[in-house]
C-alpha cells in the first residue's frame, strides 16, 4: 500500500455525518473490490489511502466503529489481506452507511428476502454513546470501556458504548460531531487543546466557546467551564462529573452544574445513572399510557362507537377501515379519561406530565398542547392577553389565525408592514426600527399604556428569522410590560441546534432573565438612561436618539412576559395538527393563568384527538434524544442542493437559489456570507449573532424566472403533477423548497434529478411536448407590481390620527348588519378608487397559501392593492368572490361609488 495520506483536517461539523458515512460505504465498496481482483490497482488503493487517512481523523469522535476498527482494518489491508479487512468490516456494528435511515421508508415486502426481520425476535435496544473526558493512556481507556460494559444487564432498557477524548476542545468538537452522544463524562486531568488537525471552521467556532483564561486555571475551573459550553451547546446531554477528592465538598456548590458526581470506582452507580439520564428523556407518559390503554380488555358503554374497533370489525362495509388503518388505531380509539389517559382540559395525570417533559425539552416555563393546529394555538394566546381596547402591534403578513383572533378578543391592530421584496413578490420580517418608531409614537400621543402586545413570525414561511433577544430587550427599553406571542409554527426544529436555538422565544427569554440579574447590566442601563432622558426633567429625550441607539431595558421594571406557539406537526414528528404553546411568563400566575385557562377551554375541543396527543409525546422524546443530528442533517441537505444547483451548467441556466444578499438587504446585515452554513458553523453563528435577519438554512426558495413559467404552474404541473414532488409556497417567480427532520438523501437526490429533467427539457424541446416548453416571450409573465403596504383602517374604525391602529372587531360585526354591504367587481372597485372615493373592504381576503391577509376588515382599498391583486397566480383566494368580487362596505359611500360604477360602464 502507498504511504499513509497526511489525515486531513477536520472541515464543518455540519458535513461530517455525510463525509464519514461516504466514508465507511466507500471502504466496503472498495475493499470487495480488492478482494476479487486478481492485482491491486494503484488508483483503488490511493482512494482507499484517502478515505483511511479521513476515517482517522473523524473517528476518534465516536465509540463505534471507531479508531481500533480503522487501525485494524488499514493493518490488513497493510499486509495484503483484503479478503480478512472486508471479513472484519462485515463484523462491525453500527457502520454509518450513507444510506442509513432511509430502509425504514421502503415498504417490507419490497426488501430482499435476507433483509426481512423475523418479527419473533426482539427489537435491538436503542443504543447511545457515552462521551468520557480525561487525558489517559489508551490501555487505560481500554479499561475503563470494559469495566464500564461489565456492568450491563439483560435488563437494561439501554445499552451504550464509551468513548475518550483527551481534552476540553475535543470534547466539544465530539459532541458537535457525533450526534449518537447523549451523555458526557467529566473527569480531573483533560488537557485544552486538541491534539487533532481542525479546519480554520472549527477553530473559529471553538475560540467562540472556550475561555481564553483557562490556560492556568485549576483543574476545576476547567471543568466547570466545559460542563457550562456542553450545557450551552447541547442543553439536553447528561453531563456527569467523576471526582478524585472528597466529594462532599464539591456536591453543594456543584449540583447545578451536574446530574450526579461520583468517586472514581463508582461504576455501577455511574453505569444506572447513566441508563437512568436517559431513560428520563425516553420516557413518554401519555403515549406509553395510550398503548396501555389499547391493550387492556373493556366493554364500552358510552360514546364513540368506533372505540375497541366495535362498529368497524363486524361490518362487511367498512372492515378496509380496520385493514388500511390497522387495529391499534381503534383499539387506542376512546372518549375515556382515566385508566392513565388523562384529561386535556384539566390534566393530572399522564397529560400533565406529558406536558412537563415538553416544556423542559423547549426551554419554557409550561407548555400546553393544541390538537387542532397553531391556528388555534394562537388564537387561545391572544384571547388570554388582549382585552376589548387593548392595542397590538402586529406585522400584516402574519397567518390570518391571528388576524381572526384579533376579531374575537376584540383587540386595536396596529399593522406594521414588513420590509417588501417586490423582485420575488413576497415580504420579508418587520424592520426593528419600524418596532421602535410605531413604540415611540405611542409614546408621543400619550397612549403607550394602550399597547399591549407584539406578535411577529420567527421564522416567516420564507425563512426570515428575527433577532428575537434584540427585538424584545430594546421594545421592552421603551415599554416594559410588553408581552410577546412569537408565531414559530414554522421553527419547532430549532431549538434542537445550539446556532439556532438562540433566535427562538424561549431561549432569547431565558437569555434575558439571566441578563437582567447581572449587576453590570444595571450599570450599562443606568449609563444608558443618563443620555436618554432630559436630566432636568427626567423625560425621555427626542425621538431619534431613542431610534438610533442599541437600547437596553431597565432590569428593575422588564417583564418578560413570552409565550411561543409551534406547529410541531409542521417541522417535527406529530400528527397533522398537533401543536404545542410555549410559555415563558414571570407574571402568568397572578395576571394570566385563569384567563389563559379561560381561552384554553373556549377554543380546546372537549373530545380531543388521543392520537395526535400521543404524537406530540412522542414527537418531544425524538426532540430531546436525535433532534440535534437530525437538524444538522436536514440543514445540511438543504446546502447541498443549493450547491447542486450552482455548480450544475445546465441548472444555473434557468435556476438559482436565492441567498441572504437576495433577501436581506445590506442594511440588515452586518456580515457578508451570501449563504453562511455553506461557508461553515463558525460563519453561520457570526451571522446568527450579529445580523438583524438571517436565513433558516433549511429553506430553499428558488428563482425560477429564466425559465418563463409562474410559480403556480410549475408547482402543480411541473412538481406536483409530473412528478410527485410537493412543495408548500410559490410566487409569482419562485418556489419554496423545504427540508425536514424526514428529509432523505435519496429524495435530494430525487429533486436535483427532476430539477435536471426539466431543464433539460427547456433546453431541448421535444416536438410532442410543445406546450410545455418554455413560453414565449410574449407569453412569460408579467412583472409583478410592487406588493401593497398596509394602507389604513377607515376613519370611523381609528382611535384618531395619530397612530394607525383600527378596531378590527367592530368592522368585522359591522358587516353582519342587513344591507350593510355590496359586492363590486374588481373593474368596478377600481373605477371608485380611481374617482377618488373610499372603498372600504368589509372582511377577510387571504391568498392561500401562504395564508396572509391582503385586506382585512375595516381596511381602505387603494390602487396598489388591486393592482397586486390582479397580478396574483395563486388558484385560492379566502375571502374573494371570483364571480361577483370584493364585499365593501355599502356607507357611507354607496351612492357615489355605484354611481361612478354606473358611469365608468
Amino acid at each position: 500500500m502507498s504511504t499513509p495520506s497526511p489525515s486531513p483536517k477536520i472541515g464543518t461539523p455540519s458535513r461530517a455525518w455525510r463525509s464519514r458515512a461516504d466514508a465507511w460505504e466507500f471502504l466496503g465498496y472498495a475493499l470487495r473490490q480488492l478482494a476479487s481482483a486478481r492485482h491491486q490497482e494503484s488508483g483503488l488503493l490511493s482512494q482507499i489511502d484517502r478515505t483511511f487517512a479521513l476515517l482517522a481523523a473523524v473517528e476518534p469522535y465516536w465509540a463505534e466503529p471507531g479508531v481500533n476498527a480503522v487501525a485494524q482494518l488499514r493493518q490488513l489491508i497493510d499486509d495484503g489481506e483484503p479478503q480478512a479487512a472486508l471479513q472484519l468490516l462485515g463484523g462491525l456494528s453500527h457502520l454509518p452507511l450513507a444510506s442509513a435511515g432511509e430502509t425504514a421508508a421502503v415498504p417490507r415486502a419490497e426488501l430482499p428476502d435476507e433483509e426481512v426481520v423475523d418479527q419473533s425476535e426482539p427489537a435491538e435496544r436503542p443504543r447511545f454513546e457515552v462521551l468520557v473526558v480525561d487525558t489517559i493512556e489508551p490501555e487505560e481507556a481500554e479499561a475503563l470501556k470494559n469495566t464500564m460494559a461489565a456492568q450491563r444487564r439483560p435488563s437494561d432498557a439501554f445499552t451504550y458504548t464509551v468513548n475518550v477524548v483527551p481534552s476540553y476542545e475535543d470534547a466539544l468538537v465530539a459532541i458537535m460531531l457525533n450526534p449518537d452522544i447523549q451523555s458526557v463524562v467529566l473527569r480531573p486531568g483533560f488537557s485544552l487543546r486538541s491534539s487533532h488537525l481542525l479546519g480554520s471552521d472549527l477553530q473559529r467556532f471553538l475560540v467562540r466557546h472556550s475561555s481564553a483564561d483557562l490556560q492556568d486555571s485549576r483543574p476545576i475551573e476547567r471543568i466547570l467551564a466545559l460542563a457550562e459550553a456542553v450545557s450551552g451547546l447541547r442543553p439536553e446531554l447528561d453531563v456527569y462529573l467523576v471526582a478524585g477528592v472528597s466529594i462532599e465538598s464539591l456536591a453543594g456548590s456543584l449540583t447545578r452544574k451536574f446530574r450526579r458526581i461520583f468517586r472514581r470506582q463508582d461504576h455501577l452507580d455511574l453505569h444506572l445513572s447513566l441508563l437512568s439520564g436517559v431513560a428520563e428523556r425516553y420516557e413518554t407518559p401519555f403515549f406509553t399510557a395510550l398503548q396501555d390503554y389499547s391493550r387492556r380488555p373493556a366493554s364500552v358503554f358510552h360514546a364513540l362507537p368506533i372505540s375497541r374497533g366495535a362498529s368497524v370489525g363486524t361490518s362487511p362495509w367498512i372492515r378496509d377501515m380496520a385493514d388500511f388503518y390497522g387495529t391499534n388505531l381503534l383499539l387506542a380509539e376512546t372518549s375515556a379519561t382515566s385508566g392513565g389517559l388523562d384529561s386535556l382540559l384539566d390534566p393530572h395525570g399522564s397529560i400533565k406530565r406529558a406536558q412537563e417533559l415538553a416544556a423542559r425539552a423547549f426551554g419554557a416555563q409550561r407548555t400546553y398542547f393544541v390538537t387542532n393546529g397553531t391556528s388555534t394555538a394562537n388564537k387561545i394566546v391572544h384571547q388570554s392577553l388582549l382585552a376589548p381596547g387593548d392595542v397590538v402591534l402586529v406585522d400584516r403578513n402574519c397567518h390570518k389565525s391571528h388576524h381572526y383572533a384579533f376579531v374575537l378578543a376584540g383587540a386595536r391592530v396596529s399593522y406594521l408592514d414588513a420590509y417588501p421584496l417586490d423582485k420575488y413578490a413576497f415580504y420579508g420580517a418587520v424592520p426593528l426600527a419600524s418596532l421602535k418608531r410605531r413604540l415611540l409614537e405611542y409614546r408621543r400621543a400619550g397612549r403607550l399604556h394602550e399597547v399591549k402586545m407584539v406578535t411577529l413570525t420567527n421564522c416567516t414561511f420564507d425563512g426570515v428569522v428575527y433577532d428575537v433577544e434584540r427585538v424584545m430587550e430594546e421594545c421592552l427599553a421603551i415599554k416594559p410590560d410588553l408581552v410577546f406571542l412569537w408565531d414559530e409554527a414554522w421553527f419547532a426544529f430549532a431549538r434542537s441546534h445550539p446556532v439556532y436555538r438562540r433566535r427562538t422565544g424561549m431561549a432569547a427569554a431565558a437569555a434575558l432573565e439571566a441578563s437582567f440579574g447581572d449587576p453590570a447590566y444595571a450599570a450599562r442601563y443606568a449609563e444608558q438612561a443618563a443620555a436618554l432622558h432630559d436630566p432636568a426633567t427626567g423625560e425621555p429625550i427626542d425621538d431619534e436618539a431613542w431610534l438610533n441607539t442599541r437600547l437596553i431595558p431597565d432590569p428593575a421594571k422588564a417583564r418578560l412576559r413570552v409565550y411561543a406557539t409551534q406547529s410541531t406537526h409542521k417541522t417535527l414528528t406529530s400528527l397533522r395538527q398537533g401543536s404545542m404553546i410555549h410559555v415563558y411568563d414571570q407574571d402568568f400566575a397572578g395576571s394570566n393563568r385563569e384567563s389563559f385557562r379561560e381561552a384554553y377551554m373556549t377554543h380546546t375541543s372537549t373530545s380531543p384527538n388521543y392520537q395526535i396527543l400521543a404524537s406530540l409525546d412522542i414527537g418531544r422524546r425524538q426532540v430531546e434524544l436525535e433532534g440535534f443530528g437530525l437538524v444538522q442533517r436536514q440543514s445540511d441537505l438543504a446546502v447541498s442542493v443549493a450547491q447542486a444547483v450552482a455548480r450544475h451548467p445546465l441548472l444555473k441556466k434557468y435556476f438559482r437559489v436565492l441567498t441572504s444578499r437576495d433577501l436581506i438587504g445590506p442594511r440588515y446585515r452586518e456580515t457578508g456570507s451570501s449563504m453562511p452554513l455553506r461557508d461553515g458553523l463558525a460563519e453561520l453563528e457570526d451571522a446568527w449573532q450579529r445580523d438583524e435577519f438571517v436565513i433558516d438554512p433549511s429553506r430553499l426558495t428558488l428563482d425560477i424566472s429564466k425559465t418563463g413559467i409562474d410559480g403556480d404552474t410549475f408547482r402543480h404541473s411541473y412538481l406536483m403533477d409530473d412528478h410527485g414532488i410537493q412543495v408548500n409556497k410559490t410566487s409569482r417567480n419562485t418556489v419554496l423548497f423545504m427540508t425536514n427532520i424526514g428529509t432523505s438523501r435519496s429524495s435530494v437526490a430525487y429533486l436535483i434529478e427532476v430539477l435536471v429533467k426539466l431543464a433539460e427539457g427547456f433546453e431541448n424541446p421535444h416536438p410532442s411536448a410543445r406546450d410545455r416548453t418554455l413560453p414565449a416571450s410574449s407569453d412569460a409573465p408579467r412583472p409583478t407590481p410592487p406588493l401593497p403596504d398596509f394602507s389604513t383602517f377607515a376613519a370611523r374604525f381609528r382611535t384618531d390620527d395619530s397612530c394607525e391602529d383600527g378596531d378590527i372587531r367592530a368592522a368585522y360585526f359591522e358587516s353582519y348588519k342587513p344591507d350593510s354591504t355590496v359586492y363590486l367587481s374588481a373593474p368596478e372597485v377600481a373605477a371608485a378608487v380611481a374617482g377618488g372615493q373610499e372603498v372600504v373592504s368589509a372582511g377577510f381576503v387571504t391568498p392561500y397559501p401562504p395564508g396572509f391577509p391582503i385586506l382585512v376588515p375595516g381596511q381602505v382599498i387603494t390602487r396598489h392593492t388591486l393592482e397586486f391583486m390582479a397580478a396574483l397566480d395563486t388558484r385560492e383566494i379566502h375571502g374573494f368572490d371570483h364571480e361577483r368580487g370584493y364585499r365593501v362596505f355599502a356607507e357611507p359611500a354607496s351612492s357615489s361609488v355605484l354611481e361612478l360604477v354606473a358611469v365608468a360602464s
